[in-house]
């Protein structure tokens, strides 16, 4: 559970906030002053700090200076009335990583709270593994070692010292975000801000307001002047996810702040220079957008200067082993546990499984087995095995595409569905293979002779 800092000197807000927060799944700490707040850090160790510009005895902008000294990578967020926006936007550059205004609007907070989370669980596990190992073996650490997810990382390679916007395709739970921070992280902005937004879940009445920023007035609601995300990685990277759901209108836009390196704000009168690299990633085929109408060929084609595919994970399934090991690890260190392994059988099933969800999937099955493992190894009973584990049409369609005559096509599907079914009937028993049986309603024999065919033991 993250714990978030409140330095606020109105008591009232700060059990309001604390409440909100609370609600949220976080764990929320309260300080009525700069002092109160250092001592609380130091305590405390927050992940997050919602800071006020206005103190008593010392003001918001020298307490971050001070945080800052004391823990450089602690996330900072201040808040502000709309007269001090302009300390705000110092205070950025002081190294907070975003303000919000008063009075806060609840679900702009919690979103701007996700994401610089997000932000800063990303960097951190890059700079971990980079202290670990060298350049290219934080890659492979993260992404597996087989041809596949080799070839994404010398892409990775060739284009991150470059200044050039890459395009990234892969279904969804490939793995698109981390790659993004990794071309940020071995680039010369690595030491700016890293800004993700997710497109497909932005309001499209908002995403121009969201890209761009507004002044006060521009629309109902917009009560002070705020900033878009290009001007908060200004000097960095933006990585726009799921880009074909900007609408078609905000994407004409969206291609001249791209060309001009300049934008206006909504409501604006003047131009805003920007210094952004951007960073691109979409599920669907591009290809296949522009001619449904649904994205504009020429933004396209200024965006597409260096592409990278990100393969499924059902199709390098070399690196299962590899990115269980990893998120093995990683769940130990979440969750407080010292699982040490998987066993055999577990592994195999895991390999045996399509993985719809891909790289996302695998780590959230890793995670909860390692929440519900009672020994020191993870085995077939911990992977919570549901009918959604069964074969798909995937490796059916496989043997199309390899000739296979239907009795041949069949006869690897019932092996198949045999296989899952008497591994989720092991699961099920706890390993027990007498219940089992009983459960598949076949005498000890014949399941000791199926274990035997399908190498369960």
């Amino acid at each position: 559970m993250e714990t978030i800092l409140i330095v606020d000197d109105n008591a009232d807000l700060r059990f309001n906030l604390s409440n909100i927060l609370q609600d949220e799944g976080y764990n929320a700490v309260g300080a009525g002053d700069g002092k109160i707040a250092l001592k609380a850090i130091e305590k405390n160790s927050p992940n997050l700090v919602l800071l006020d510009i206005r103190l008593p005895e010392s003001n918001g902008m020298e307490i971050l200076e001070k945080i800052k000294k004391i823990d450089k990578d602690l996330i900072i967020i201040m808040c502000t009335a709309y007269c001090d926006v302009k300390d705000a936007v110092k205070a950025m550059k002081l190294g907070a990583f975003d303000y919000i205004t008063k009075p806060f609007d609840n679900e702009e907070m919690i979103l701007t709270i996700k994401k610089a989370l997000k932000t800063q669980y990303l960097s951190k596990e890059v700079e971990r593994l980079r202290k670990r190992l060298g350049e290219r073996e934080i890659f492979q650490e993260t992404m597996g070692q087989s041809l596949q997810i080799k070839k994404v990382i010398d892409q990775v390679e060739i284009i991150a010292p470059i200044n050039m916007t890459v395009i990234l395709q892969g279904k969804s739970g490939t793995g698109k975000e981390l790659i993004a921070n990794l071309i940020h992280q071995k680039s010369s902005r690595k030491d700016k801000p890293f800004i993700p937004i997710d497109c497909g879940a932005i309001p499209e009445s908002l995403v121009e307001s969201e890209l761009f920023g507004y002044e006060k007035g521009a629309f109902t609601g917009a009560d002070d002047r705020k900033e878009g995300k290009f001007e908060q990685a200004d000097g960095g990277t933006l990585f726009l996810d799921e880009i074909t759901n900007v609408p078609l209108s905000i994407q004409a836009k969206l291609l001249r702040v791209i060309e001009e390196r300049k934008l206006r704000h909504l409501g604006g009168r003047k131009d805003i220079k920007i210094d952004v690299r951007i960073i691109v990633a979409t599920a669907t085929n591009l290809w296949e957008a522009i001619r449904e109408g649904k994205f504009r060929d020429d933004l396209f084609y200024r965006l597409n200067e260096f592409d990278i595919d990100l393969p499924l994970l059902r199709q390098r399934k070399d690196d299962i082993p590899t990115l269980t090991r990893y998120f093995l690890d990683e769940a130990n260190c979440e969750l407080n546990k010292k699982i040490k392994g998987i066993s055999p059988e577990a592994i195999k099933c895991l390999l045996s499984y399509h993985w719809p969800g891909n790289v996302r999937e695998l780590k959230n099955v890793i995670k909860k087995a390692v929440l519900m493992a009672d020994s020191n190894e993870i085995g077939l009973s911990h992977l919570s095995l549901s009918s959604t584990h069964l074969p798909t049409g995937f490796q059916f369609q496989q043997c199309l595409d390899e000739g296979a005559p239907l009795h041949q096509i069949t006869k690897k599907a019932t092996q198949q569905i045999e296989q899952q079914v008497i591994k989720q009937a092991l699961a099920k028993s706890g390993g027990n293979k007498t219940k089992a049986a009983k459960l598949l309603k076949i005498d000890r024999m014949t399941l000791y002779s199926k274990i035997k065919e399908f190498q369960l033991e």
